[in-house]
Formats: structure tokens, sequence, C-alpha cells
């Protein structure tokens, strides 16, 4: 898609995305400004391993899908652990970025009771890759405000595995069906037009495309909380992309960092395998049947000053001067294998979701 189509979309739909008013055209002309950096990160590996809520735990409760550095293991602690310092590759276009970025697999649910998850595709205008998901880092809408780059030791976590309503449901977190892989008509920004909470129950002929968006204002001082949330905020009026102030509490103004992963689901399409009763086929690895407990997890992990270059040179796309970009072929080499000792099955029809995890409603 084209940037400034997308920007000046997403500015646009400040307003409804936080119910805030504001000046359309003014916020499109901020984000004409806009300089979205996307690009795609590469599968690393499918895995029951969660080193933020469930460190030090082989297994974890439930699967993920996770993108970066080669170093991602059970237990990462923030000031013992630097992944730029401990991955030896990474499965992301730009080759100075050992972050780890991972969310829930999403799995089809079959008429018959098995299981299968669901693979992730390409996203529309990057080069073809292995699965995984596009990254993005957002700078300043009005095209002048400074962000500054996150810490070594820095991670947070956005929405609720636990969540099976929409009611406590943070921002920013959405489906959208897609009519067809080449993403046309365009649907706006994400998270707005029809984009739902909810997982959509429909065929979506070109797959579903689930955005996460974190919070961009931080406290200042520390790289993690206990619930590793509570260090970030949003806004206190506006929206990121309004330019809103970030509250007193939380000053620092962050880059937007975003995921948007394409769930390539036209696989399961046939209606005849379908669970009879209408429920939606498509769960979450966390047993979550309704989409509403969709969240993701971030653990910053760039080399030295190269993201704080990338955002003061404002970067768009997946180049940009003066930082290193590595090939498609070059990322899917840093796909590992599975650390924890009973390796889960990962592509096979299953009888239950990965550690027996019933599919729930509310």
């Amino acid at each position: 898609m084209q940037w400034k189509t997308l920007a000046i979309a997403l500015a646009l739909s400040a307003q409804n995305a936080y119910a805030v008013p504001a000046d359309g055209v003014e916020i499109a002309k901020r984000q004409g400004s806009a300089a979205l950096m996307r690009f795609e990160c590469s599968q690393l590996v499918i895995e029951r391993l969660d080193p933020l809520v469930q460190p030090g735990m082989t297994p974890s409760a439930h699967m993920h899908q996770v993108a970066g550095g080669n170093s991602f293991t059970a237990d990462m602690k923030p000031g013992d652990f630097d992944p730029s310092k401990k991955s030896t590759c990474t499965s992301c276009t730009y080759a100075d970025d050992f972050s780890n970025y991972w969310t829930a697999a999403l799995y089809f649910k079959a008429r018959n009771g098995t299981f299968k998850r669901v693979p992730q595709m390409t996203n529309l205008g990057l080069k073809g890759k292995n699965g995984g998901m596009t990254v993005y880092y957002n700078s300043a809408y009005d095209g002048k405000t400074k962000l500054k780059a996150f810490q070594p030791g820095f991670r947070m976590i956005v929405g609720d595995a636990m969540l099976r309503k929409s009611q406590g449901e943070q921002k920013q977190l959405c489906h959208r069906c897609e009519a067809n892989v080449a993403q046309s008509p365009f649907g706006g920004a994400p998270c707005t037009g029809d984009d739902t909470a909810a997982l959509p129950n429909k065929i979506c002929n070109g797959g579903i495309r689930a955005t996460i968006t974190f919070p961009t204002c931080w406290d200042g001082k520390n790289v993690d909380s206990p619930d590793h949330k509570s260090h970030m905020a949003y806004p206190s009026s506006g929206s990121f992309e309004s330019s809103g102030p970030c509250p007193s509490t939380h000053p620092v103004k962050m880059a937007q960092v975003m995921y948007e992963v394409m769930w390539d689901t036209r696989p399961f399409n046939d209606k005849s395998i379908w669970p009879a009763d209408g429920s939606n086929p498509f769960v979450y690895s966390m047993g979550d049947g309704t989409g509403y407990g969709w969240h993701g997890d971030y653990l910053f992990g760039w080399k030295g000053d190269a993201l704080q270059v990338a955002l003061d040179e404002r970067c768009a796309g997946d180049a940009c001067k003066n930082m290193k970009t590595q090939s498609a072929a070059a990322a899917n080499k840093c796909m590992t294998d599975q650390l924890v000792g009973a390796k889960d099955p990962v592509d096979e029809w299953l009888p239950t979701l990965p550690g027996n995890l019933p599919v729930t409603y509310q």
C-alpha cells in the first residue's frame, strides 16, 4: 500500500479510534509527514515459551509465534540479558534489530474437534519470507517531534490473554477480514471501518490481518514493571497519531510499535469442516474463541544506537540510509528449533490445543 495513503488514512481515523474531537484536515497534513518504518520479520520459532509472563517456565502455558533475534529463550531478565549481544542472527529485515516480537498462535478448530495451526503469510508490499509478522516503528506524525529509542532491557506487553469480551480491552487491537490477498479495496487505517476486536466469523478470502499497537508514553525510568504494562501509557488527550501530549506520569514520547500478522485462513475456507454449532472455527492458542484476548509481547534488542538513528532519520519502509538490511533468504536462515525438551507438534492436526487448553468464550 502507498505510504501517503496509509498515513492520511491513519490520521483521519484517529478521531474515531479514540473518540477525540480533532481537525481532520490538520491531522491529514500531519500524517502526510509521517514516517512509517515498516518491515518484515520472518518466523523465528513456534514454541511454548514466554520470558515475560512465565519466565523460566518450560513449557509455558500456550503456544507463541516468535520473530527477531535467535537468542530468544525461557528467561531473559532485564539487565542480565541483551538480545543484541546474545543473538548471532535475526529474522528481521533490518540486520541490527535483534529484538524479539511474539504473539499467540492461531488455530483452526474443525467440525470433528481437531485443531490445526493457521500459517502466516507475507504482508502486502514486502518481500517473501517464512511467515512471521510485519513490524512498524512509527515516528511522530507531525513531522518534527523527536522520539526517544527504547533502552537496553526494555520490554512491554499490550492486551490481556484472559479477556473474552470487549470491556477492558486496550486500544488498537483488532482484526480485519481481507477480501483478497491484494487487500483491495484498501480498508483504511488499522482498527477502523469494518475491523473488529473479535475474530471474524466468516470466510476471509484474503486471510485475517491481526493488528497489535503498543502504548507510546514512557515513565522515563523503568524498562519493565510487574505487569509489564504500567511503565507505559497512552497520551493524556488525543492520540499518538494526532500528536497528543503524554501524561505527566509518563512524559517521554516513544516510537509507536505496531505488529501486523497476516493469518492465511484460506486453506480452511470449506465451511463443511467448520463447527456444526456455528461457533467461530478460529481460536487463539490460549484457548480464546473470541479474539478479545489478542495480545502482543515486545523485548527491545536493537544494536547500539541503531534504532535512535532510524528515528532521527525518520526512516520509512524496509530500507533506509545508514541502516543495514539483509535479504529474505538470510532472514529465513535464522529460524531455530524448539528449545523445550518435549517438543510440541507445529503443523500436524492435533486432538487438543497445545498444553491441552480448553477453548473458552466467556
